[in-house]
């Protein structure tokens, strides 16, 4: 544990400093206007205290820059997230105000108490996957801003505006079939026109984006694009969120992190498992487009396992959702052969630690290990494999580990029930997700 703890509260303006002692003792204080020097007069008051870690509140987002110059000048920084920083400030003896000084020493307390506290490593080649790869997803949402409206004008001019998925030249042959009459529906067709070259040259740069996640993915050298479904665009978005698999400790804490792994809700013998809404929803997102890419494709050994948990009686969204876990746990095993490539050549672009804990995937090749076991629960669990891999080629003979949640359970066999809820946040209609009729024995039981 660190002698002296500083906790920074980040702002665009300035940013607060307290120090507490490993007893959670206040020893200093300062505010530092956000400049050019503000790193060499942090680091000049926090001389005093040559055994120190610097808590920044939110080093991903606004405290990033601060915590990068930290970290180059040879400091000990840790990442500690805003809410964990919130929680300890109202859940913390007395009234406590809520200001920056509070806030800060908040931060400082939360890092002492966490365990699971991530250190802040300098910016690598990661960092410039996640760049593009925010980039490509904010031109996506202008781009669906700019269809939405060009949708609402057309609607305006023509009966029953243009009623399918609508691109640039589409639109163009719309507008010139188009004979305003008056000027409102020439104004119209005037703005019609003017967001159609807006969607152009969207449509442009999304496509010189894409052209640059391909070649700054294939400069990280990463095995996930070997992945049925995993392209640039999925793979930059995976290596830009996790940086390092090692803080993983096994494939299960990946999935809950990812929120592919189901929530336990349980009580007393009863034990519960619903849809889990938490975790990365980027990553998330990614790992749901894999899925779908393979559920469309009726060649591809996703498809087969989605097909047989469907004739195993699962809905189509359980079955997506299984589909979703077994992507997961291909993702993470290929990071971990990324991660001991990385480390046995010294590192390099897109290098990560790796680790070799029993829950990991060692003993398969990532490309070929696709599918696992299905949940981080119990073996009864209705998201479970049970009889293993679906059959296809290349199958890996290494497995993994059991998982450390299971190995805590109870040995009786408990009551489990599953929550189904109406609809996912990422599981929109529209996919390859086919429905098919309940059974009669099935209908019954939901009666």
């Amino acid at each position: 544990m660190a002698a002296v703890m500083i906790g920074v509260d980040p702002h665009k303006a300035s940013h607060t400093a307290v120090a507490i002692s490993a007893a959670e003792e206040p020893l200093g204080e300062v505010r530092v206007r956000a400049c050019v020097a503000q790193t060499e007069r942090l680091l000049a008051w926090a001389a005093a205290w040559p055994q120190r870690t610097w808590a920044v509140e939110g080093a991903g987002g606004t405290g990033h820059l601060l915590a990068q110059q930290l970290v180059s000048a040879g400091e000990r920084v840790l990442d500690v997230q805003p809410k964990l920083g919130a929680r300890v400030r109202l859940l913390a003896a007395g009234d406590v105000n809520k200001n920056d000084p509070n806030d800060a020493r908040s931060v400082a307390v939360a890092a002492l108490r966490s365990a699971g506290v991530r250190e802040v490593r300098a910016d690598d080649h990661a960092a410039v996957l996640k760049i593009w790869s925010k980039r490509y997803r904010d031109l996506g949402r202008t781009r669906t801003q700019v269809v939405c409206r060009l949708h609402a004008v057309l609607g305006e001019l023509i009966p029953g505006g243009v009623p399918r998925v609508i691109t640039a030249g589409r639109a163009a042959r719309v507008l010139r079939a188009i004979r305003p009459a008056g000027a409102v529906a020439a104004a119209r067709c005037e703005l019609a026109a003017a967001l159609l070259d807006d969607l152009r040259r969207i449509d442009a740069r999304i496509r010189e984006t894409r052209k640059t996640l391909a070649v700054t993915t294939a400069a990280a050298g990463t095995s996930l694009t070997g992945l049925f479904g995993v392209g640039p665009v999925v793979a930059a978005a995976v290596i830009g969120d996790v940086r390092g698999v090692s803080r993983f400790p096994g494939r299960d804490h990946f999935a809950a992190w990812n929120g592919t792994a189901p929530v336990e809700v349980s009580s007393g013998p009863r034990k519960v498992y619903r849809l889990s809404r938490r975790g990365n929803r980027r990553l998330n997102h990614a790992i749901h487009m894999a899925a779908i890419t393979q559920i469309r494709h009726s060649h591809s050994r996703g498809r087969a396992y989605y097909d047989k948990k469907l004739a195993e009686g699962k809905t189509p969204k359980e079955a997506l959702r299984a589909l979703k876990r077994q992507v997961s746990n291909a993702i993470f095993a290929c990071l971990q052969a990324d991660a001991r490539r990385a480390a046995e050549r010294g590192g390099g672009p897109g290098g990560q630690q790796g680790n070799d804990s029993s829950a990991s995937a060692a003993g398969s090749h990532p490309r070929h290990r696709l599918f696992g076991q299905a949940t981080p629960g119990p073996g009864h669990h209705p998201t479970a494999t049970p009889g293993g891999l679906p059959p296809g080629p290349a199958r890996g003979r290494g497995t993994a580990g059991p998982s450390p949640i299971a190995a805590k359970l109870p040995p009786a066999t408990p009551q489990v029930q599953v929550e189904r809820p109406q609809q996912s946040e990422d599981e929109r209609p529209g996919g390859a997700a086919r429905r098919r009729p309940h059974s009669a024995a099935r209908k019954a039981r939901d009666r």
